[in-house]
């Protein structure tokens, strides 16, 4: 039913995947910060508007599938640890940056007439939400992301490795909806968006999420074929205990 190959023997492409991960969890979480996006459309009198790292972070959900159905479990979690470690950084970075003093030239440049806009106003503007963005994140993804990696891993074994796209489809679905829940909840807790917007931003989240892991599914099946392939493995989690860690 497959080998194992993630004790001790090194994958050709499981750390460039692992980068992509950790890159995409992080630019997400910048563009979330940065703008909100509207979609010109409603539901039920509910206008549809979601932030911009929703256009990327769905991403972060293939490439968890593919960590997944390629390597198991134990290098998907690994993949999510790692991520986290790095966003959690990078936001601690901002937030160091965000209290150190700023030059006075540089905040008596902000909003000139020339369209230059520097100081610490600007710089909170762009990321002074990070932070919370970031908790919020991780609450999600440790909620959403785990729960998608358990569905995959354990309907493989129970599929005895059929048709994977039903079961990225499936735990996609789940995953996505726990991780938009938490992650707005979260974030609208800690201020960084409106209880208005709370509706919209759940519902358009999860929509736009599924649908685009939808229309990446030929790619991510692709992807798939190809690491197996290249790597020689194909991981059965079977008997693995799903802990979020050890």
């Amino acid at each position: 039913m497959g080998v194992d190959k993630s004790a001790g023997v090194p994958f050709k492409y499981f750390d460039i995947a692992m980068a992509a991960f950790v890159v995409i969890l992080v630019l997400s979480n910048i563009a979330s910060s940065a703008k909100f996006v509207d979609t010109g459309l409603s539901f039920f009198g509910i206008d549809l508007y979601f932030d911009g790292g929703t256009l990327l972070f769905p991403f972060a959900y293939v490439l968890g599938d593919v960590l997944t159905e390629v390597y198991g479990f134990r290098a998907s979690r690994r993949a999510i640890w790692t991520g986290f470690v790095i966003l959690a950084f990078s936001a601690l970075f901002l937030f160091v940056l965000r209290i150190l003093p700023g030059y006075a030239g540089w905040e008596a440049w902000a909003g000139y007439a020339d369209g230059t806009w520097t100081g610490s106003d600007s710089f909170d503007a762009m990321f002074g939400g990070m932070i919370g963005l970031v908790l919020a994140s991780l609450s999600g993804y440790l909620v959403g992301g785990f729960s998608n990696a358990v569905l995959v891993s354990r309907i493989k074994v129970l599929m005895k490795g059929r048709m994977f796209w039903t079961r990225a489809m499936a735990s996609t679905l789940a995953g996505q909806l726990l991780d938009s829940l938490v992650f707005v909840t979260v974030a609208t807790l800690l201020g960084v968006f409106r209880w208005e917007a709370f509706l919209s931003l759940v519902l358009t989240n999860y929509i736009l999420k599924c649908v685009l892991e939808a229309a990446a599914l030929p790619g991510t099946c692709a992807l798939v074929r190809f690491l197996k392939k290249r790597e020689g493995v194909d991981v059965y989690d079977v008997g693995v205990k799903y802990k979020p860690w050890g």
